[in-house]
């Protein structure tokens, strides 16, 4: 098949993961600026500190769901595992790195948990599992740190077979490691916030 349309559609994962939905709730619900509150991030953390709960549950689930729509539309039309996890790049890049928001965007963790659950369900429900159980702790990113560093586990173990996968894996660990990379040095100083919890 003809690289256009897989190219194509790889640049529209990227523009709709993107999309600020943190931002856009954050100003629904309280008509402020998330990136003025708290750590500025525009995920759904942040977006709680300054916006509530209502909109917090909002920007998690849309922030998911331009993680797990594309990838599931791609892998649908080509059947074809590296295009699949391109696409899974993509939108966790447009997240990350937003073209709409000069390249300044959020950490990715709900977008990558919308990408992992399409191309590897059972995987990614054990990581939100891991999540919620690491939760406990109330820290947002100590959560997500513990979970995506067993996703590579978990993809190399059950998935062998797939190149593609295990690479994606590496991608997604090392880009929640390198976008929290602030966070981590605020757990070791004892200095992170909690979940709920006013910066």
């Amino acid at each position: 098949m003809n690289a256009i349309p897989k190219i194509i559609t790889i640049v529209i994962a990227y523009l709709l993961g993107a999309v600020p939905f943190g931002l856009l709730f954050t100003r629904i619900f309280s008509g402020i600026d998330v990136r003025s509150v708290g750590s500025g991030n525009i995920g759904a953390t942040n977006v709680l500190r300054a916006a509530g709960k209502k909109a917090a549950i909002f920007t998690l689930l849309a922030d998911a769901l331009k993680g797990l729509l594309p990838v599931l539309a791609v892998r649908a039309l080509f059947q074809d595992d590296s295009v699949t996890v391109l696409t899974g790049a993509a939108a966790i890049l447009g997240h990350n790195f937003p073209v709409y928001l000069r390249f300044k965007g959020g950490k990715g963790v709900a977008t990558s948990f919308g990408v992992v659950l399409a191309v590897s369900p059972w995987i990614g429900l054990a990581s939100l599992l891991t999540w919620l159980a690491a939760a406990a702790w109330r820290y947002s990113s100590l959560s997500a740190l513990i979970a995506y560093a067993l996703y590579p586990v978990l993809t190399f173990l059950f998935r062998p077979d797939s190149r593609p996968l295990g690479l994606l894996s590496l991608f997604v660990s090392g880009m929640i490691y390198y976008r929290h990379r602030d966070n981590i040095k605020r757990l070791f100083a004892g200095t992170e916030s909690k979940i709920g919890e006013k910066k």
